[in-house]
């Protein structure tokens, strides 16, 4: 069970009575989320602090269907510049944030919170009415680096407390068809963020995934109207050297039916696998690259031996065979949940059973043989 700390700012703060102050810390590991004054519990809902920016993501990666609310901050003064196809180049002094929440029902259990459920009036605060906090996530950007420090909220959603060595939750998922799936939630240690967000191996430095252009080229319903998120960042200072939206690069949404499929499996693998699976990633000695622009052919899996898969293979002899899912390793190892088969190999417990479709029916309508 989630321990209990009350504080007279926490107290403050729930009347909605003190305004949080984000509040940037150069060093050390403050022990609870409120001392970054970033997010605040205010009338019943988490709302952002003063210059606290929301942003979503075209295609986001899949975490057991939680959703997410992040944000970013900056010092005032100082801004992010535009890095073509890369995540942009972000000042000292950042504070991104994510946020995982479920909505429940009346009975406890919690529902699909990537299924699109109003939890609130706005995009921008959560009703602690209708919605579960799990954890928040922070990424720092200090001299020496991108910092992860993953925060733990406690039972009465008062505050989030630091897990550095993870935390575990058990909750039951209530399905629209009636069926209760149990989430073996995790929340990764400190050591754990590098899994996804060492991106460069060699280096095995830190960095955002979701804030590059392709990602944030979109709109967000804001409470002051509906922008697209690059124009609303230069206006607020934010984002510099950025070209207008209709020049930059924008990712499909992998769930549009309106999108080509073979776009919208490629949208899918670049969130969830390609910050591993890419040509300086952590998975850099498989060989297969899942980044949105790799090549079609075998850096892509299109019969491809795996170099080291091990039980991860299931005895099949490529990661994608055109035309034929069930012997492909690809649809092998997301359908699975056992800890050394299954891929991603952190951020779920469930298997993904869309997205796992999605990749399915895009090999189905592969052309071609491996034999």
């Amino acid at each position: 069970m989630r321990a209990f700390f009350p504080t007279l700012a926490l107290i403050l703060a729930a009347c909605g009575s003190e305004p949080a102050t984000p509040v940037f810390h150069s060093e050390g590991r403050p022990a609870m989320l409120s001392d970054w004054g970033m997010v605040t519990v205010s009338d019943g809902h988490l709302v952002l602090s003063d210059g606290v920016e929301p942003y979503d993501l075209n295609t986001a990666l899949f975490t057991d269907h939680a959703g997410k609310l992040r944000t970013i901050w900056m010092p005032e003064g100082v801004s992010a510049r535009y890095r073509e196809g890369e995540v942009f180049d972000f000042p000292v002094g950042t504070v991104i944030t994510k946020t995982f929440y479920y909505p429940v029902d009346e009975t406890g259990h919690v529902l699909r919170g990537d299924a699109g459920l109003q939890v609130s009036n706005t995009a921008e605060t959560l009703d602690l009415d209708r919605v579960r906090l799990v954890e928040t996530r922070l990424l720092i950007r200090r001299e020496a680096g991108w910092v992860a420090l993953p925060y733990v909220w406690n039972e009465d959603e008062s505050d989030a407390e630091l897990m550095r060595a993870g935390y575990s939750e058990q909750l039951i998922l209530a399905e629209a068809d009636g069926r209760l799936r149990p989430i073996n939630y995790l929340v990764p240690n400190v050591n754990q963020c590098a899994g996804c967000h060492a991106i460069n191996n060699t280096t095995r430095e830190l960095s955002p995934i979701g804030p590059a252009a392709r990602h944030l080229n979109r709109d967000f319903a804001y409470a002051e109207g509906t922008q697209n998120q690059l124009v609303h960042f230069i206006a607020e200072g934010y984002l510099g050297g950025a070209p207008s939206p209709d020049l930059s690069p924008q990712a499909p949404v992998w769930n549009n039916p309106d999108t080509p499929l073979a776009v919208r499996a490629r949208a899918y693998l670049d969130i969830n696998c390609a910050h591993c699976h890419n040509p300086v990633g952590a998975a850099d000695t498989s060989g297969l690259h899942l980044n949105f622009d790799a090549p079609s052919g075998p850096n892509l899996g299109i019969c491809k031996t795996p170099i080291a898969a091990g039980p991860g293979s299931g005895g099949h002899r490529f990661d994608i065979v055109p035309g034929a899912p069930e012997d492909s390793i690809f649809i092998y190892r997301m359908d699975a949940q056992q800890g050394d088969i299954m891929m991603p190999e952190l951020g779920r417990s469930l298997v993904h059973e869309d997205g796992v479709e999605l990749i399915r029916t895009w090999i189905a309508e592969m052309d071609g043989s491996c034999f």
